[in-house]
């Protein structure tokens, strides 16, 4: 088949597009998006206008998502970080907990394999903020089971790493 009338053409992959410039820069920007083009020029060996132009690219591309800030749960109120596992009676219902997703006490919900259909990533103020939450997780129908594990401290918590291996 022609290559061009193909409707089915294979893309490149995101890490093909970057090379070791743009993964310095990326390890850079994780540590702290802050930084300038020009700061970021000088890490790098390149001028503000040539990372400016790696960033955009990188932008578009989606292999930078957002630029946002950490935030740290304690200061905020949020001390109690908690995993939950949910445990539903189908792929169906298990759509129904995208719901969720405008509970502020929610960071992340994440489709999983294993014993679990759901993960959920939560900060609360305390365990009777956790158990109102558990209440509204139970509350959806077709919402079976749910385990939770309270992380009692965290040592690392970062993104994907842009080093390559």
């Amino acid at each position: 088949m022609n290559e061009e009338s193909n409707p089915v053409k294979k893309s490149a992959s995101k890490s093909t597009l970057l090379d070791g410039v743009d993964r310095k820069l990326l390890g850079h920007l994780a540590v702290d998006a802050t930084l300038s083009y020009a700061i970021l020029g000088e890490l790098v060996h390149l001028s503000a206008p040539a990372v400016h132009e790696r960033v955009k690219r990188l932008k578009h591309h989606g292999i930078i998502k957002a630029t946002v800030v950490s935030l740290d749960g304690a200061k905020l109120g949020r001390p109690l970080l908690a995993f939950i596992n949910v445990d539903t009676k189908s792929w169906a219902k298990t759509r129904q907990l995208v719901q969720l997703v405008d509970l502020p006490d929610i960071e992340e919900i994440h489709t999983v394999t294993g014993e679990s259909a759901v993960l959920l990533k939560v900060r609360t103020r305390d365990t009777q903020t956790l158990e109102a939450l558990l209440g509204i997780i139970h509350g959806i129908e077709g919402i079976e089971a749910t385990r939770s594990s309270i992380a009692l401290s965290t040592y690392l918590e970062r993104g994907p790493s842009p080093i390559a291996d």
